[in-house]
């Protein structure tokens, strides 16, 4: 459940800012599929992955948290 709610900011971020899954993994140093499993809440994000999707993102970590978790 935390996974996907957490999945969903990203992929609602990541929209937002205008990159797609293959240009923000890309920016990460990620692969495409590990974004996908995030984004579709099938693996929880570790806090060092979160910090470097708001840099990313140029949100602050707060802001990118679900407010279910604040």
């Amino acid at each position: 459940m935390e996974a996907e709610k957490w999945g969903r900011r990203i992929r609602a971020f990541r929209k937002l800012k205008g990159y797609t899954q293959e240009s923000f993994a890309r920016d990460l140093g990620i692969s495409v599929s590990v974004l996908g499993e995030v984004e579709r809440g099938n693996r929880l994000p570790s806090e060092d992955f979160l910090v470097d999707v708001a840099t990313a993102l140029n949100v602050s970590l707060k802001e990118l948290t679900p407010k279910e978790l604040h």
